[in-house]
């Protein structure tokens, strides 16, 4: 076993949730090692031809991820997870984190086609993310952001940027992420990160969607973030912005109270960025090597699932 790839313990905790193999990479053993050879390019950045000879041909690893990119397999995975942990009592739903990162995209990024990502080609005519043979793979929610085709890439006077919006529990764990264009502002993409927590409930109910409160920074301090928490019925702490609590003081009475702001809860926003930090380990997270913007926030996802197999 080499350095990063899955473990035994590990293995076990994932493979229950894996969709039944459809024959193209062979066994659930061949299986585990296309998923290491993905979690090495993931963890290194490497280019996908580069791979290591222990992994298989490298074409079989790439289109295993891009097609689990494509139809949500990662994020499913994800969720399966992190829905284990909640069994467990493991996730701090008290308060989770809000915040968002600038990735730096590597020059050969630019110039992906423009049409929409391939469906694999279904055999029995069925359609659908269900798992199995006859499965045709849905294109992931779109990366926004605009630019560069709409990928996820945004332009600035250093390059192209992506900016990596996430939701992490009391763990450094992520919870939810979305990719955008890096000029991309915070708060227009705070209800689709909120949207994306999505934790599986284990038998009957609904899936878990929303955290019992939440803290973020200024950039979510605006009208319509405040009202979307409190239609939802989320307590949350976010602090007041200086020209929006001198314009309310400025109407007087009629400016209305100020919101409330735990302080001591406050300072325990360190942990998104802590999480930020342990995303960005993965060094194909860090940097964006993928044209297409479904591909990296399957990159990004891969990282973020790994994070919760290992605690």
């Amino acid at each position: 076993m080499g350095r990063g790839d899955l473990t035994d313990v590990e293995w076990e905790r994932l493979r229950p949730f894996l969709p039944v193999s459809n024959g193209r990479c062979g066994r659930w053993r061949d299986l585990r090692q296309v998923i290491d050879g993905i979690l090495h390019r993931v963890r290194t950045g490497v280019q996908w031809r580069d791979l290591p000879e222990r992994f298989g041909p490298w074409k079989t690893v790439y289109e295993r991820h891009r097609l689990w990119s494509a139809d949500g397999t990662w994020e499913r995975l994800l969720q399966q997870v992190q829905a284990a942990a909640d069994i467990a009592g493991e996730i701090d739903w008290d308060i989770s984190r809000w915040d968002s990162t600038i990735v730096r995209a590597h020059q050969h990024v630019a110039g992906a086609r423009t049409d929409p990502p391939p469906a694999p080609a279904s055999r029995g005519g069925r359609s659908g993310r269900t798992s199995g043979r006859n499965t045709v793979a849905k294109p992931a929610r779109p990366a926004g952001g605009g630019g560069a085709g709409g990928e996820g890439l945004g332009r600035s006077r250093g390059g192209f940027t992506s900016k990596l919006h996430l939701s992490a529990d009391g763990r450094c764990r992520s919870l939810s992420l979305v990719v955008t264009g890096g000029q991309r502002a915070d708060c227009t993409q705070f209800q689709a990160v909120l949207a994306n927590i999505r934790v599986p409930r284990v038998g009957s109910g609904r899936s878990r969607t929303k955290p019992d409160s939440l803290a973020a920074d200024k950039g979510y301090s605006n009208g319509p973030c405040r009202e979307y928490l409190r239609r939802r019925g989320i307590r949350h702490t976010i602090p007041e912005k200086t020209d929006s609590q001198a314009a309310r003081l400025g109407k007087g009475s009629r400016g209305g109270r100020s919101p409330g702001f735990d302080e001591s809860r406050y300072k325990k926003r360190n942990t998104v960025e802590r999480a930020i930090n342990r995303l960005k380990q993965s060094r194909a997270v860090a940097t964006r090597y993928d044209k297409r913007g479904y591909i990296f926030l399957g990159t990004a996802t891969t990282a973020a699932l790994l994070i919760w197999l290992r605690g």
